[in-house]
């Protein structure tokens, strides 16, 4: 991937301001409310977003949209126009977004965000051959010319457990929440075990109102001097907090017993909670995230959700790829290559089925910010020895 080019702000400020306003090659095809981006680029991205949603989507649309246009201007492609549509939140939307990307010319779509406008524009895609890199973590949208880009569940849990073994935790104990989440992340946690030669005797799963039972089933499996090397918690930024105090009252904390978690503890005050401090969990590098957060900020103004970075990197991906002859721009082959793609969020690779694999580190709970123990790998080649 090209090396990113950092664009002056009040420059970038200036250029984003001119594209308010529809106009451009296209333009007799743009929904309500759409505008063109980088209009003069001969090479057409759509980009489908729920920019007139009700409620909070809308507001993560925005969020999308400004990311995306970040990193157009960052690598000041002028060979791309990036032609947003709004799917309004809904699956009629959303297929109407994507007759008129086909209609545009688009040779890539990237989003929608929600699972049913996924498979709602998807029918359309297909029928005209074009890509789509989408935004939803529902792994059934995945696949025939569909490619998930966003975190998906579950598919962070074998890094964490062969680190946890190549620091001698062979023997765990687990517990679970018993959401749809959780049985994911229990099921592929199972299966990363097994095939590391490791065992997990000790089981216990809660709900928000048995989180004391599960806890003491644990604690009492410790306190009976059963071998645990360390817990596995598969719980979330709502969990955890209500969870962390009720591990530390039945005498369990990161401290006796090691605890490893997932992505979902990647959240900014998870080190708040003391008993977690010294747990362990795989997320990308925070550097790559501070960076484009700042980048962000200092463009649009204010922090941007989490998801935002999805947006940055699928304009990446499209601008690195811009360069390849029409037709082969975003070929199967091109889009499913086995090095992947460096972002925001690290090394990226869009797999056959449709669905993603990272290359992400391993971050330990402190106090203040968590902080990096295993690097992620720097190419796919070497991820298997992290």
């Amino acid at each position: 991937m090209k090396a990113v080019k950092f664009v002056i702000v009040t420059a970038l400020i200036a250029a984003l301001a001119s594209c308010g306003a529809p106009g451009g090659g296209g333009g007799s095809n743009l929904l309500p409310g759409e505008t063109i981006t980088g209009a003069t680029g001969s090479v057409k991205v759509a980009l489908l977003l729920p920019i007139s949603a009700p409620g909070s989507a809308s507001s993560v649309a925005k969020a999308l949209k400004q990311a995306a246009e970040l990193a157009l201007f960052d690598f000041d492609n002028p060979d791309i126009s990036l032609v947003p549509k709004d799917t309004m939140g809904t699956p009629n939307g959303a297929r109407a977004a994507a007759q008129s990307a086909v209609k545009d010319g688009a040779e890539l779509i990237i989003g929608p965000l929600f699972a049913q406008e996924v498979s709602a524009a998807a029918q359309v895609a297909r029928s005209a051959g074009i890509p789509m890199i989408a935004f939803s973590s529902d792994e059934k949208v995945a696949g025939n010319g569909v490619y998930l880009l966003s975190f998906l569940a579950g598919r962070d849990v074998p890094r964490i457990v062969s680190f946890a073994m190549s620091r001698g935790k062979w023997n765990f104990a687990v517990l679970v929440p018993q959401t749809a989440y959780g049985r994911i992340a229990e099921a592929a946690f199972a299966k990363a075990v097994a095939s590391g030669g490791g065992s997990a005797p000790v089981r216990a799963s809660f709900s928000g109102s048995n989180m004391d039972a599960a806890v003491k089933q644990v604690a009492s499996a410790v306190q009976a001097g059963q071998r645990i090397d360390a817990l596995f918690l598969p719980a979330s930024q709502e969990e955890l907090p209500r969870l962390a105090p009720q591990l530390a009252a039945a005498g369990l904390t990161s401290a006796k017993v090691q605890f490893i978690g997932t992505g979902q503890w990647d959240y900014a005050n998870v080190g708040s909670q003391q008993a977690l401090v010294g747990g362990w969990y795989p997320a990308p590098d925070p550097k790559g995230w501070n960076s484009f957060a700042g980048r962000y900020a200092k463009t649009f103004g204010g922090t941007p959700p989490r998801i935002a970075s999805l947006g940055y990197d699928a304009m990446s991906l499209a601008v690195s790829l811009s360069q390849n002859p029409p037709g082969q721009r975003y070929s199967f082959s091109q889009l499913t290559r086995p090095s992947g793609f460096a972002g925001v969020d690290g090394l990226v690779r869009l797999l056959p089925d449709g669905t993603s694999e990272r290359g992400l580190a391993i971050l330990e709970v402190r106090p203040g910010s968590p902080s990096v123990i295993s690097p992620a790998p720097r190419s796919f080649s070497t991820a298997s020895s992290y």
